[in-house]
């Protein structure tokens, strides 16, 4: 239940984070880009890379205290980074089909699925 609890509490801040920070750099930097979601990403892609170095090579981290901030925190902030991680890890473990699989199954079928519900939710309400 800790754990559970931790996690909860992490994304609470996370998605706090999240939405406070896109609007701050979406009123500094106004563009038709979405550059405050853009920043978000790529900032939780980055301290995602940070946190798992640390745990695994410096810092010795409860799963609880892990679990809060990379799951909760980070996975609430941006699920880009949990993306990120996935990737690199297949990356990593020499698993080129299923990286490139996944990266592009990911946003391909992400993107498309997005659509699709629009289009047929739209059909059920208009």
């Amino acid at each position: 239940m800790n754990m559970l609890f931790a996690i909860a509490c992490g994304g609470a801040i996370g998605a706090v984070s999240r939405h406070s920070l896109n609007l701050i750099i979406s009123h500094k930097i106004v563009t038709d880009f979405p550059i405050g979601i853009f920043t978000v990403n790529v900032l939780g892609s980055c301290l995602m890379g940070i946190m798992l170095a640390l745990f695994t090579y410096v810092l010795d981290g409860s799963q609880t205290l892990k679990a809060f901030l990379m799951v909760g925190f980070l996975g609430s902030f941006t699920t880009f980074s949990t993306f990120s991680m996935e990737s690199v890890a297949l990356i990593e473990r020499h698993a080129y089909v299923e990286a490139l699989t996944y990266i592009f199954g990911s946003v391909l079928l992400s993107i498309g699925g997005l659509f699709l519900g629009l289009i047929l939710t739209k059909q059920f309400i208009a």
